[in-house]
This record gives C-alpha cells, sequence and structure tokens, in this order.
C-alpha cells in the first residue's frame, strides 16, 4: 500500500516533470486517480496566494500551484518548498502523456511502481525514465531507500532507475567555503591534496572527546606532506599576475600547518576549528590566485549587463525585531561571478545603488528567507534609464561545462544527470527568486536557503539547476534561521571585489 506522503510525492515529481510531458491537464484525486481535461494542451500558472508558504522561491510571493481540497494532508516539509506546513502540498494540474477521455489511473494499492512506464486505462505507455532526477524523488520516497535518505513510510516493491546512478555517488558537501574552493576554474591537483585533508578535519572533530585529536593528527600530517611534496606545482600554478600573492599565502599556510600540530600535540581540541577555517583560507586564496583573468566569454546578448567577472564579498547587516538575544547580525556572503557573473553582476550592481537598504525581509517560512521586492506596483529593480523592470536570464554552471548555460533550466535543456557548481546544498545557499514558469524573469529578488540538501546525494534535488545561485553566506550563516518578516535589512556593503564589476550601471546613473 502506497501511504498518502509516497503518493503525493510521486505525483508532485510528475508536475516536476511537466515540461517533457504532452496533452491536456489532470487533477489529482483522493483516490489516486488522474481524471485528464481535454480543454487545453499548454501549461497553466495557478495561484496560490491564499498559501504563501506552499510553493516555491519566485517574484513577489511567487506563484505556484492551485491547492486542491480534496488532496489529502500530510507532513510539513515532504518537498522542501514544494510542501509546506502540513497543506496537504503544492500538486494542483499534473500533464499527462497524451489526450484520453476516460483516467490514467495509479491505484493507491499498488504494491509496484513500473520504473518505465505510467499506465494508461487505455493502455497508453508514458514514458518517464527520461525525467531520472525529477521522479527519483518519487522513487526514493515509495521504497524508502536508505541511499535516498526516505525514512520507510511505504514498502512498495520497485527497482531504482538504472540513470539514478549518479545520484547514489556520496554525501553532499555542505560547507559553503569547501563549495566556493570546488566551484573555482582551478585544476591544480597538487593544491587539492593539500585541501582535501584540512576539510576532513571536520569530520575528525565529530569524534567525542580529545579521542578526534588522534585524527586530527593525521589529517595535519597527510596535509604538510601533501604541501611539502607539490609546493613547487603550487607556485608553478599561479597565475603570473597574482603570484607574489600567491606566494605571500603559501607562507602563511605552511607556518599555520606547523602551529596546528602544536595545537594537536598540546591537546587543545577548542582550538582546532578556528585555525582550521584559516589554514583553508589560505588555501581558497592560492586556488584564486591560479585564477588568470576571466575564463570564458559571456553571450553577446548579456555582454553590457552589470558582469562580475571574479569574486566579491559583501557584508549584509540585519536589524532582528522582537528578539531579546539577537539585536542585529551582519551577514558574510560571498558572490560568485565565475560561475555566475550575470546574476552575481546584478546583484552587486543594485548593492552600489542602495536598493536593498532599508528593505524588509518579506518571506521567512523556514526554508527560505527571502526579500527584494519594492514598494510599489513593480515586482523588481526599475532601470532609471529605460524606466522598465530590469531582468536577467536564468544562469545556471553545469560541472564540466567551460561556460553556463542561460534561459533554460537544466530539466528543460534534457541535462538530467548534469551536476551544478554551486548546488542548493550549503544553510545560507544564496540565489535569485522569479516567476514559477519564466526563466528569465528573476530582477531583485533575492533568497537564502535555510535547508541543508537531504533529499538526494549532492547536487542532485529539486532546486538545483532551476534557479540560479550565485554566493553561499560563509559567517554567521546559522542567524539566518533567526530572520523574521519585517526585520529590516539596514545596509549591504561591497568589503572586496567591486574591482572585478564590468559594465556598472549604477555610476551612469550616479
Amino acid at each position: 500500500m502506497l501511504g498518502d506522503r509516497s503518493y503525493r510525492t510521486l505525483f508532485t515529481s510528475l508536475r516536476l516533470v511537466s515540461k517533457q510531458a504532452r496533452g491536456g491537464y489532470a487533477r489529482v484525486t483522493t483516490s489516486g486517480d488522474v481524471i485528464c481535461d481535454e480543454r487545453d494542451n499548454t501549461v497553466m500558472e495557478h495561484m496560490a496566494r491564499s498559501h504563501p508558504n506552499d510553493y516555491p522561491p519566485g517574484i513577489n510571493s511567487p506563484a505556484g500551484f492551485l491547492l486542491l481540497s480534496d488532496v489529502p494532508r500530510g507532513p510539513r516539509g515532504v518537498l522542501g518548498p514544494y510542501v509546506q506546513n502540513g497543506a496537504g502540498g503544492p500538486i494542483g494540474r499534473t500533464r499527462v502523456p497524451e489526450k484520453c477521455s476516460t483516467k490514467l489511473v495509479i491505484k493507491k494499492t499498488a504494491t509496484k511502481l513500473d520504473r518505465n512506464y505510467v499506465i494508461c486505462e487505455r493502455d497508453r505507455l508514458f514514458p518517464l525514465k527520461e525525467c531520472a532526477i525529477s521522479i527519483a524523488l518519487a522513487v526514493g520516497l515509495i521504497t524508502g531507500a536508505p541511499t535516498l535518505g526516505w525514512p520507510s513510510y511505504a514498502n512498495a516493491a520497485t527497482q531504482a532507475l538504472p540513470d539514478l546512478s549518479v545520484l547514489i555517488s556520496g554525501p553532499p558537501i555542505k560547507d559553503p567555503g569547501a563549495l566556493l574552493r570546488n566551484a573555482l576554474p582551478v585544476d591544480n591537483k597538487a593544491i587539492r591534496e593539500v585541501q582535501k585533508p584540512l576539510e576532513d578535519i571536520t569530520d575528525s572533530l565529530k569524534i567525542a572527546g580529545v579521542k578526534a585529536l588522534d585524527s586530527v593528527e593525521r589529517n595535519v600530517r597527510q596535509a604538510s606532506r601533501a604541501f611539502k611534496q607539490g609546493k613547487s606545482l603550487i607556485v608553478s600554478g599561479l597565475a603570473e599576475s597574482k603570484k607574489d600573492h600567491g606566494i605571500e599565502l603559501l607562507g602563511k599556510l605552511e607556518a599555520g600547518m606547523e602551529e596546528l600540530q602544536q595545537i594537536v600535540e598540546d591537546r587543545k581540541r577548542d582550538a582546532v576549528a578556528s585555525k582550521q577555517k584559516e589554514l583553508l583560507n589560505y588555501v581558497g586564496g592560492v586556488e584564486e590566485d591560479m585564477v588568470d583573468g576571466f575564463p570564458y566569454e559571456v553571450p553577446e546578448e548579456y555582454q553590457n549587463m552589470p558582469l562580475l567577472k571574479g569574486r566579491a564579498t559583501v557584508d549584509m547587516k540585519v536589524k532582528v525585531k522582537d528578539n531579546p538575544n539577537l539585536d542585529e547580525c551582519v551577514f558574510r556572503i560571498v558572490l560568485d561571478g565565475y560561475n555566475a557573473p550575470v546574476t552575481a553582476g546584478n546583484f552587486v550592481d543594485l548593492v552600489e545603488r542602495h536598493f536593498y537598504d532599508g528593505m524588509e525581509i518579506q518571506r521567512a517560512d523556514g526554508f527560505v528567507v527571502q526579500t527584494g521586492d519594492p514598494e510599489g506596483p513593480a515586482e523588481g529593480f526599475i532601470d532609471p534609464s529605460t524606466g522598465k523592470t530590469r531582468t536577467i536570464p536564468l544562469e545556471i554552471m553545469a560541472m564540466g561545462e567551460k561556460a553556463p548555460f542561460y534561459g533554460a533550466t537544466l530539466e528543460e535543456l534534457g541535462l538530467y544527470k548534469a551536476q551544478t557548481k554551486l548546488p542548493f546544498n550549503a544553510f545560507g545557499t544564496m540565489a535569485m527568486a522569479r516567476d514559477e514558469f519564466d526563466d528569465n524573469s528573476a530582477s531583485s529578488q533575492v533568497f537564502w536557503l535555510l535547508k541543508e540538501s537531504e533529499l538526494t546525494p549532492s547536487n542532485a534535488n529539486i532546486l538545483d539547476g532551476r534557479y540560479s545561485v550565485f554566493g553561499y553566506v560563509t559567517e554567521n550563516e546559522d542567524f539566518l534561521a533567526d530572520v523574521k518578516v519585517g526585520d529590516v535589512i539596514e545596509s549591504i556593503q561591497v568589503v572586496s571585489g567591486l574591482d572585478n564589476l564590468a559594465n556598472p550601471s549604477y555610476k551612469i546613473a550616479g
């Protein structure tokens, strides 16, 4: 028997693959039937204004899905942003393979879900195996497969899709610093071999008490050995224009590892984490010094937009109301223009216009914190030079690609196995909000993720490849959970990297 939670997830996944389907609309009923509607064959936008927490991040409390009264209620948070507050889930309508006058049926009493097809009552076949990433959520939940991290609420006997092997490659990287280091356009094995054992200290510190120090000591020795053996290769990998700075950082890194070794020998467990963070900052700086110029050309149609050709760091100061334990907080955010130059450039340009200063937090539901909707009828930034809303394209950098994809989700491009360079893995992942059915509608509204990626392993969740990630909160990110609707962004200031901004429109406006 498929539980309500499993069944609801299946149909939400069918909704996610609607753009690959052909045919009319369908309505999910409590009996588990999908009733065809032959009136229209195009995707319809359904608003859920009365349920502001039941849909994914989008513009102006974004359009979501029509919530049907006959959809069974279920536990909160089944599918991240798609199910919130026990509302039963934004299943709404989904598309079916082709027009049929009767029903497309999957009964709740089913004990097996065919891994390739959903069978129509008239024996029509709906090929779903092309949509591996979307349907993975349903398959994982229905089977209760431990590799997908789902509790075993259902015991349906079904095989995992062969195409889902990419989804079980290992645990996700959740540290924002590690994600940013790995996202750099750098291919220097020697520095990566120093980086990895230093990052592994985090797992070593999960061991209780001073016993953790034995594991930390092995990590430090491995990093030191890799540094000594690969130093010449690391130096040779530095960009000529940044070599002096890179060598300076290498000196600090070498001295810092000796200090960390002494901390371990002195059994000062509490001092390890701060020293580890310092050393990894040096590693990240060295890796940035290996990037020579900007690695690719932005498409011609976007070349005149504000572009961040590199990285920038901003401090966002938030005034927190009605919290006796937290009056204000400064969040440090690293913006990644290497992987999202248009998106990050747009944000930095707005920051320099002081667009966000004094703006309230407009959504804080336990899943995301969102802001950027200006007062008045406009849902984004109105460019004073044109009098129109300035929008930017969806921008996704996939692993193994030399430049981002623009204007389409990875699913729409058919890249179901593709992994993103900037995944929604870290608490405090920063991305652009947009209209659900318009990939290129982002303007000024941004959101920060308040959940770590737990649905599937790294780079395989329902947000990756659908929204433009362009940075991570790297300091004080835990306090994002304390931010509420009505709290005020007092200021956002660029503290480094402003010289990487090309075509700044704020200077023209000034």
